[in-house]
Order: structure tokens, then sequence, then C-alpha cells
């Protein structure tokens, strides 16, 4: 059988179903073989391979499954590096197919030809080159094995001509369920988990803090028994978002550099810190040797390198946190933090009255980025799948949007802060979910950076809604020049296109809003659109997300607004 047609044997056997890519000289083989199995693949043409992969991504983040990305050498390969990088660091389950120049022809500086396995050495959990059609059911195999497994990841295969076009024989896809140097489910060590629970009984101002691994791990309802059990108070990191219901008693909401002020003012009074599936990164903690001062550490993550790496942890348990949580709740008394909770409603009505009524219930002025995304809450009833950008448009989203208990419901570019990601990954996650509503929030800077993916939706008809805030400024930038370089506005300033001609182009229905008044009508037909939409929303030109932890600073010293801090 032809290497080209051994591939699609063995995606096939791993229950692949999507695949993103854009086609081109070295990978054209591939392709031609894709040709005969339209009934086993939906493969969406993107314009641009950074599209394909933030699609992949966005597919991987709300099924569950592993991306697949099919592009050619060279440039087509290049252009992917930044989604795998991104992929790498939010641990999403990535196979990346990569053409490349024949084996004989690799040193030469034939065309298109790049070292794509040094250039992603880095920035994957593994790679490797199939030099020969004998190879291709093992490196697959192996590949989907490592992406999925453990802590999830990004897998590159770069796949030269001649295994493509070569015969080798092929039987029958064994799947990969053991490397003997891989271990991606940690055994878990008791005696951690005991010194973990004696210091949670102890605790008398516990503070919980969840990541994105509690959804990786499938781990959201053994969150909330723990947190309900404990009755401490929880925050969750950005892309922790959407494990637990908004409303649920004792949540605080998210935490950092945007985050909630009462959620960061506990953290540095808390005796007791317990961080599940998190990091612990800079803009979770800011300066780490002011984080948390009075607070004993119990750190768990599947993946031993973060233990440690950040922020010292006093009790570092090395394991899957639904096995760790399942393994702690016998064990846990029932209690109540109540008065400690309460000590704290000053912050509460603070951030209220200083941060979420100004910029939620404006009295006159432009428009606000979070008027707006409070408005598709309530319509949606926290039901819709979230994406955003990068920037004020990101923070702003996490802050005011709302989540009913739907697990993958927040997708978002964390640890990268890839501008750009937000159309192609809402494509990815509507056709993930096709029942779900999806809504893109993205800034007139992140909608430029990949807009030609509107073809993709045009081509497909993927029903995204896609709300472009327009500031006329690259804003988060912006922000940071005001409050900390002088307002030096450095090549900040943006003009844009008009997004309706750009919408109608591309047979997408649009509308645009300039004032308060248009606000609830607009979200509402934009919601009950049949398929995708565009609603270009004309906002202040110097908003500003509040609260913020200026950068260097302890996460308890918060700005307010432009005059006030607390």
């Amino acid at each position: 059988m032809l290497g080209s047609e051994i591939l699609f044997q063995c995606l096939k056997a791993e229950g692949t179903k999507k695949i993103f890519g854009y086609p081109g000289g070295a990978i054209m083989p591939v392709f031609d073989a894709l040709y005969d199995h339209d009934d086993d693949f939906d493969t969406i043409l993107v314009r641009h391979e950074q599209g394909a992969i933030h699609a992949a991504q966005g597919y991987a983040r709300v099924s569950g499954e592993v991306g697949v990305v099919i592009v050619t050498s060279g440039p087509g390969a290049t252009n992917v590096i930044t989604g795998i990088a991104d992929a790498n660091i939010d641990s999403t389950p990535l196979v990346v197919i990569t053409g490349q120049v024949a084996t004989g022809a690799l040193g030469t500086d034939a065309f298109q030809e790049t070292d794509f396995i040094g250039m992603t050495l880095p920035i994957t959990k593994w790679n490797y080159q199939i030099n020969r059609p004998e190879d291709i059911e093992w490196a697959v195999a192996r590949a989907f094995y490592l992406a999925k497994s453990g802590r999830p990841g990004p897998v590159v295969l770069d796949f030269p001509k001649n295994a493509q076009i070569h015969e080798a024989p092929f039987t029958e896809y064994k799947p990969c369920n053991f490397i003997r140097s891989y271990q991606p489910v940690p055994a878990i060590n008791p005696d951690r988990v005991w010194e973990a629970v004696n210091l949670i009984n102890t605790a008398q101002r516990p503070f919980i803090i969840g990541g994105q691994g509690i959804i990786l791990g499938h781990a959201e309802q053994e969150f909330k028994d723990f947190v309900e059990k404990t009755g401490a108070p929880f925050g969750v990191t950005l892309l922790g978002l959407s494990s637990v219901p908004s409303d649920m008693p004792h949540f605080l909401g998210m935490i950092g550099m945007h985050g909630s002020i009462v959620a960061n003012k506990l953290q540095q009074q808390a005796d007791l810190i317990v961080v599940i599936g998190c990091r612990l990164a800079d803009r979770v903690t800011g300066p780490v040797n002011q984080y948390a001062p009075l607070a004993k550490i119990v750190h768990i993550d599947i993946d031993p390198s973060e233990l440690g790496k950040n922020v010292k942890a006093d009790v570092a348990i090395c394991g899957d946190c639904k096995e760790v949580l399942s393994k702690m709740l016998p064990h846990l008394y029932k209690n109540n933090f109540d008065s400690w909770i309460h000590g704290f409603d000053f912050y509460q009505n603070v951030e209220q009255e200083k941060v979420v009524n100004p910029e939620v219930h404006p009295a006159e002025g432009p428009l606000h980025m979070g008027e707006v995304i409070d408005k598709v809450a309530e319509v949606s009833k926290g039901e819709a799948i979230v994406v955003t950008d990068v920037g004020q448009n990101q923070m702003f989203a996490a802050r005011y949007a709302r989540f009913n208990g739907t697990t993958r419901s927040f997708l978002s570019s964390g640890g990268l802060g890839t501008m750009g990601f937000c159309l192609p990954a809402a494509i990815g996650a509507k056709i993930a979910a096709p029942e779900r509503e999806v809504v893109a929030f993205v800034g007139d800077g992140g909608i430029q950076m990949t807009i030609e993916e509107l073809g993709s939706i045009m081509q497909e008809g993927t029903a995204v809604k896609i709300v472009i805030f327009d500031n006329t400024w690259l804003g988060n930038v912006r922000q940071w020049q005001e409050l900390f370089f002088a307002k030096r506005y450095s090549y900040t300033k943006m003009v844009s296109p008009d997004y309706l001609k750009l919408a109608d182009a591309y047979g997408i229905q649009a509308r645009r809003i300039t004032e308060r008044s248009e606000v609830d009508a607009a979200v509402r037909e934009m919601y009950a659109a049949q398929g995708p939409f565009v609603l270009h929303v004309c906002v202040e030109e110097d908003s500003m997300v509040y609260p913020m932890v200026p950068p260097g600073q302890p996460i308890d010293h918060i700005l307010l607004n432009r005059s006030e801090k607390i």
C-alpha cells in the first residue's frame, strides 16, 4: 500500500473524523489519497496554515479529541509553528503532519525544505520524521498516544515525499498504549496525600485554585465535591473558567492580574493554598517571592516538571487530579469558612461599585466591551461556548462571561497569548460542537491577523457568532503605554476596514452598533441568526481593563481605575 494511503488507514483507525489543512507540493500525494476518503473524514480547507492549527486547537479543546492538521513543507510548515507553541504551553492534544522534501534531497536547501524537526523540538511533546513507509503505522500510533495521554500536547510528524509515494506492507493497525520510557500517569504517593489532607483539615484560612488541569483530567465533579466539602473559597485561572458554574457558592471568579479583587486579597492572607492543575505562572502569582507569604502550598499536577518550578510547594502531589481528589475526598472534614470569607465582603462591594458597575452599567458615554459581553451572557443564559482573542477583549470576556456548568466552554490562548487565535479557534469549536452556540469575542487588532478565515466560514457554513470590538487601537498595549510608558502611544493607533462590507463579501450577516440603546436588539438578532453573524461594536477608544495588578507588584496591590487603588 502507498505510504499516503497507509497514513489515512491509521488516522481512520484512531477515530479521526476532522482534518484541518492546506495542500501544497510536498504533501500533494497525501491530499491525492485524501481524495478517496471523503466518506471517512470531514476536511476543512482553511485560508492560511495558522488558521488550520488554531482551528484544530479549538476543535481539540471543545471535543477532548486529538486535533489533526495536515500542511505542506517549508512555509506551510513554518506557518503552524506559532500554533504548535501555543498548544504546547496550553496542553492541547494535536497531531501535526507536515510534508517534507524527499529524504535524498534533505540538507540540499531543496525547494521548500526546512529543518522542521529541529525547529519544533523545543515546542512539541514529541516529533519524528517518517523516512520510510514501513514506519508510518508505528509513528502515527505513537504520536496519538503521546498527544492525548498524561499532560496532553502537540506532536509533529514530518513526512518526506518518498515515504508518501513508496509502498509498504499494511494489514492491521495496532494502536500504542505503552512506551517503556514514558509514564503518562504517575503513581500517587499516599504519604503526600495524607500530608495534604491533614493540612486542609487543620487550615483556618484556606484558598483553592483550580486550573485547566481539572478540565483536561475530567475532574470537574471531583473538584466541585472537593470545594463543597472543604467549604473553602476558591478561584480559577483563565483557562480554568467554565470548569464550574459561575454562580457556585464560594466561587470568587478568576484570579491573577485582572482577576477578582477578593480572590487576590484572600490568597495573600491565606494560611493554606491548594493548587490543582495549574502552573502558577507569573500572571497568576505576581513576583513569586511576594506570593502568599503566610500560606503553605499544596500543589497537585500530573506533570512533575511543574511542581516547584515557579512556587515551592510544601506538599507536592504528582498525579492525575481526578484520582488525587478522589483519594482525598473521603478523609476531608466537612468545613465552613463563611466567617473568614465574609470578612472580605468590603472588597466585594468595592469591586462591584468601582469596577463592575461602571463597566457593565455605564450611565453615559461610548459603549463598553463589558456591557456587551454581559448582555451576551444574559441572552445565552451562560450556555454558549465563549472564544476570545488576546488583549482587552480576552480579559473583559473572562470577567463578564457566565457559564452554567457545561465544561469546555471557554477557549483562549493562555500561556502564549496569541493574537489571531480567536476566529479560527471558534471555527474549530463550532465544528466540534455544532449543536451549541459559539460566540467569538475579538478586537480590531486580533481579527485582522486571521480575518481570511471568514473564507473558511463561508465555505463550510460554520455558524459562528463573531463580536468585533473596535476601539481603533491595540487596546491592551495602549493601556500599558498609558499606565507605564508615560502615555507614549507608539504605533498602537489602528485603522480598520469596513467590517460590514467584508462580511457581505463573504456572504455573512452583519450589523454595526454605536449606541447603548442598540445593544439588546443587536445581541438578540445575532443570537437568533441561523448562520454565521458579525456584530461590529464601536466601543470607547480609551477603554481600560480593571481591576489590574501592575507588573512586578504583589497580587494584592490592585488598581481600581485611573485614580484609585486598593
